[in-house]
């Protein structure tokens, strides 16, 4: 089994997805004929990396403005002089899924997770990272700080804030916080929309 397909195995089990699932949202994918060109030339991208066009993005593009921007949103988190660490700002997204119920996002975020080296410890207890060892103080701070946010009965208090700040400096936690409340958006979205999972964390077995 590869990690990839033994991370979701275990996922499923412990959280109870599997019967949950879905093939098909619940808005429809327009004619490939009826998107903006260039809408269509990123689906042709897709298909080209992944087997197949992404559902989120032929969602959002029956409103090709607004997918622009949530597009420009997601590259400027992702951007390479991010000061969050790749691997940590992938955790966070799979965290902030999982509470959402975000089928899709679990999968894609899933994938940007294991194509680093040595993460499926980290992926495998991200539930409960407080009382896993691999996981780092500054890890914990964030994604402590992930949950706080995400969880609607919870709230930001003054001792969380601080533990965050021992870690993290004030650029670092508005690029944090914007990350978090990005892919709220995009989970709830998506979940609310059942949007299905694309079979992507096999496919970064291979990446």
């Amino acid at each position: 089994m590869t990690r990839c397909r033994k991370w979701k195995f275990e996922f499923n089990l412990r959280f109870g997805l599997s019967g949950r699932i879905s093939t098909m949202s619940r808005i429809s994918i327009k004619p490939a004929n009826e998107y903006p060109w260039y809408l269509r030339l990123l689906y042709a991208r897709q298909k080209k990396r992944f087997g197949q066009a992404m559902q989120p993005t032929q969602i959002w593009g029956r409103s090709p403005a607004l997918l622009l921007r949530f597009l420009a949103f997601f590259q400027g988190l992702e951007r390479k002089k991010s000061p969050i660490p790749p691997v940590l700002r992938a955790l966070i997204t799979v965290r902030v899924s999982q509470i959402n119920h975000c089928a899709f996002c679990i999968d894609f975020n899933a994938m940007r997770v294991l194509k680093h080296r040595d993460q499926e410890e980290k992926l495998s207890g991200l539930k409960d990272f407080r009382a896993q060892d691999t996981f780092t103080p500054a890890e914990k701070a964030a994604l402590a700080y992930t949950e706080a946010i995400t969880y609607t009965d919870r709230e930001v208090d003054d001792a969380l804030f601080n533990e965050l700040r021992a870690h993290y400096d004030e650029d670092a936690i508005v690029e944090l916080t914007a990350l978090i409340a990005f892919q709220n958006l995009s989970s709830k979205f998506n979940a609310a929309l059942d949007i299905p999972s694309h079979g992507l964390c096999e496919i970064g077995d291979s990446l």
